[in-house]
């Protein structure tokens, strides 16, 4: 009997032992992968040490990244301005196919679907389409499709897809800090900022090192299960300021020979690169480097059409053209995939990429399955990671728009395959056909040389494959415009920079919609924008803001904080086709900022909302506007 006693025992602490070993070996086998996307903001391919091209930026950690990864060469935004390429990253999908081709998601009109544009003057040949202006939150989403894979979630900085209920607590993240929507960051990089809800720790703070040190916090945090960490940079958009101790370093560095020469924008670029430092020495001392892939990659080309230091913030030469152009350098911009044990360090790959591979790349190294009926433009590019045979099918920009910065053309779609690059111009051409230019990237990277006139039958197969991803994808295409008059039409104007150059704009560019006024226009008066605060001086009579606000209905509040250095009488008023007109008187105190909150109360909705300042020689400064209906708010934040 003690003998089998002995025996159960044994075999008892030999089971015991085995399911031991078995807990351990099972503890011992690596978690999946941690993700770390950093996506910076308006960085040109130019505008880091990578490729070789800057004398006065310094990007020490970005090169350090490099070092641990592989590096991009040929890789593209799916559009040359920033929500559309945010979006194809979160989907996979083109800007086409999701109908989301301009930055308008901060704008108070929720508009889910792109749809025909109605009109264009008569000087245009084209009727540019109407983007949607939110990311829907029924797509199968990068951040849902991870999240449902076990993974904590989190994304920190810039959204501009949307706020609320389409913010990225909606579309499949965790956490979102500063939870902001803005096109923008809110006011300043450098504290004091307007965040709601969301102060500096302490004066002076600059906003990437805030981020950094919160996205650090989430990685300790979740550091024992895989994390999907998105740190959208703020960096490097407007508006442009920097600490200013970074600013007084560069000064005696710049060459003004160089177009690269603004001081400010080099500061901001080291404190984008510091951010980037920090993600890194986090993952280093917590020992999870090894099994953390990170992306690196930037929305659009840099920022040739503003002013900062009396010069323009960047240049992206050797290439074409910047951010909101169809040129290269609206769209070729900086990558680096990192992923120890996985990726050799300090390669580097001439492969053909874009944003919309990111999402089926992922996948594909995590082993997950695309959602049914999900559809990809992208393509999984993890066998150019691994070094293996790779070909890229040919892909394609569309952008329908032309915003009037350096070196824009009208409404477009580009594509390249192996070294070449069609443009087609939408209805430019003799009888509003198609006008088209080809270049051969591998012997004219500055797009100097257009070949179509040479090659007819290269033109002809590589827009019969644009004709065929337009039909595929469904999208919504600019229109011949039946009341183009030749008469008026002025071809002299295209490529030429009509933004940003702050001199006095007439009432034609002064139609064109600013993107730092967030969807509001200045009427009769010019303005400037500086540490956060708008600036209006009345040019003629009646000056004012306007800004189309049907989405607001009755019983809206409009809260805003603004100063009149001799005070005066302004008022609010609101039209629509349907309803009598609407206003609403407000006063002034003399140099003192006023905090004003009106209720404007119209029979359906607001319409054309304007806002009327006092005419004053001294102009008037505004720091913040809101406007607020229920569940739908505008804040504007300067």
């Amino acid at each position: 009997m003690a003998r089998l006693l002995n025996l159960t025992l044994t075999l008892t602490s030999a089971f015991a032992l085995t399911l031991s070993s078995s807990a351990a070996e099972k503890s011992k086998q690596p978690q999946k992968p941690n993700i770390v996307f950093i996506l910076a903001d308006d960085l040109g391919w130019a505008d880091t040490t990578l490729y070789g091209h800057s004398k006065l930026y310094q990007t020490p950690n970005i090169q350090r990244l490099a070092k641990r990864g592989m590096t991009f060469t040929r890789a593209y935004s799916a559009s040359p301005l920033c929500s559309p390429t945010r979006a194809s990253i979160l989907t996979g999908q083109n800007p086409a196919r999701i109908g989301l081709t301009a930055p308008t998601c901060h704008l108070p009109l929720v508009k889910l679907h792109a749809s025909p544009g109605k009109s264009a003057g008569p000087g245009q040949k084209a009727i540019q389409p109407e983007s949607a202006s939110r990311l829907r939150t029924d797509l199968p989403t990068l951040g849902k499709t991870i999240k449902s894979a076990g993974y904590a979630t989190a994304h920190f900085g810039k959204w501009h897809l949307g706020i609320a209920p389409f913010s990225p607590l909606e579309q499949g993240f965790d956490i979102d800090i500063p939870h902001w929507h803005g096109p923008g960051p809110a006011g300043n990089f450098v504290a004091p900022w307007k965040y709601p809800d969301f102060d500096p720790q302490h004066p002076k703070q600059h906003i990437e090192d805030r981020m950094a040190q919160e996205a650090s916090a989430f990685i300790e945090k979740h550091q024992d299960r895989p994390f999907f960490l998105n740190y959208w940079m703020f960096s490097v958009h407007a508006p442009f300021n920097a600490k200013e101790e970074l600013i007084e370093k560069y000064r005696p560095l710049i060459d003004p020979k160089n177009p690269q020469r603004s001081p400010t924008y080099a500061a901001m670029i080291e404190s984008m690169d510091d951010a980037v430092g920090t993600l890194l020495d986090t993952l280093d001392r917590l020992k999870i480097t090894d099994n953390t892939i990170i992306i690196f990659f930037s929305d659009n080309g840099g920022n040739m059409y503003d002013i900062v230091d009396e010069t323009s913030p960047t240049s992206n030469h050797p290439l074409r053209g910047g951010k909101a152009s169809q040129f290269e350098g609206g769209i070729r911009v900086p990558m680096i995939v990192s992923w120890p044990g996985q990726i050799t360090p300090e390669s580097t790959s001439d492969a053909l990429v874009q944003s919309t591979d990111f999402y089926p790349t992922l996948l594909d190294i995590l082993s997950l399955e695309k959602a049914n009926g999900q559809i990809f433009d992208g393509v999984s590019i993890l066998p150019a990671l691994k070094e293996q045979e790779f070909s890229h099918p040919p892909i394609f920009t569309y952008f329908p728009h032309n915003p009037p910065v350096p070196d824009w053309i009208p409404p477009s779609i580009s594509i390249h395959h192996n070294q070449w690059k069609l443009i087609r111009e939408f209805h430019q051409g003799e009888n509003l056909a198609h006008r088209y230019r080809l270049f051969d990237l591998s012997r004219d990277l500055g797009e100097k040389h257009n070949l179509a006139p040479q090659q007819p039958k290269l033109v002809e197969r590589l827009d019969a494959k644009i004709e065929t991803f337009l039909k595929e994808s469904k999208a919504i295409l600019p229109l011949p415009n039946p009341k183009f008059d030749p008469a008026k039409y002025q071809p002299e104007l295209e490529g030429q920079n009509r933004v940003g150059r702050g001199k006095k704009k007439s009432r034609k560019q002064n139609d064109i919609a600013d993107p730092k006024l967030q969807g509001w226009k200045a009427r009769n008066a010019s303005y400037s924008i500086k540490n956060g605060i708008l600036s209006l001086k009345a040019t003629q009579s009646d000056p004012f803001l306007g800004i189309g606000a049907k989405q607001f209905k009755k019983n809206t509040r409009l809260t805003l904080r603004l100063r009149s250095p001799l005070g005066g009488k302004g008022k609010v008023t609101w039209a629509n086709e349907t309803s009598s007109p609407g206003s609403l008187p407000f006063s002034l105190r003399t140099g003192e900022w006023t905090n004003l909150t009106l209720t404007l109360r119209p029979k359906t909705d607001l319409g054309i909302l304007r806002l009327h300042l006092p005419k004053t020689e001294a102009p008037i400064e505004i720091d913040r506007l809101s406007l607020n209906s229920g569940k739908i708010t505008l804040t504007s934040e300067f």
